[in-house]
């Protein structure tokens, strides 16, 4: 059975993929998941992140490119932009501990990318979950317990 981290894997490809210009990637991510023998939950999970995070590519690049610090977003790799993209989408929409994510990010770069990609994706990806802890949260109302009798 396939890890989360091998479902964030395919999904980086994926996204990678979709932004050489393959638009129509979406059309294949069954094959290619099953490739990778990302079935069942991972398989749901791999869909909730690829789609959730193309749907949303709008406000995640805007919000990777003003976390960048001396970096123009054009010049930033393709596989780099990949992990940057799906870790924003799961910090700020998905709502997953920054830590974590950020934790798999790092993996993922190391894995994937170049020597120096660990660093700045970890600077970048922070630098986002640091804002999106400061935006307010909807507070749950807690329900009160009744009394033992």
């Amino acid at each position: 059975m396939a890890t989360r981290h091998q479902a964030r894997t395919a999904v980086v490809g994926l996204l990678y993929a979709y932004d050489l210009g393959n638009d129509n990637i979406s059309n294949f991510t069954n094959i290619i998941l099953e490739e990778d023998k990302i079935r069942n939950k991972q398989r749901e999970f791999s869909h909730m992140l690829f789609n959730g995070t193309i749907h949303n590519l709008k406000a995640i690049d805007i919000e990777v490119q003003k976390h960048l610090k001396d970096w123009d977003y054009k010049s930033i790799g393709k596989v780099e932009k990949a992990i940057m993209r799906l870790a924003t989408f799961e910090i700020m929409i998905e709502g997953v501990d920054k830590r974590i994510i950020i934790n798999e990010a790092i993996e993922l770069a190391k894995a994937l990318a170049d020597d120096k990609s660990p660093r700045f994706i970890n600077a970048v990806l922070d630098a986002i979950g640091k804002e999106s802890a400061n935006v307010e949260q909807p507070v749950e109302k807690e329900t009160p317990k009744e009394k033992p009798e």
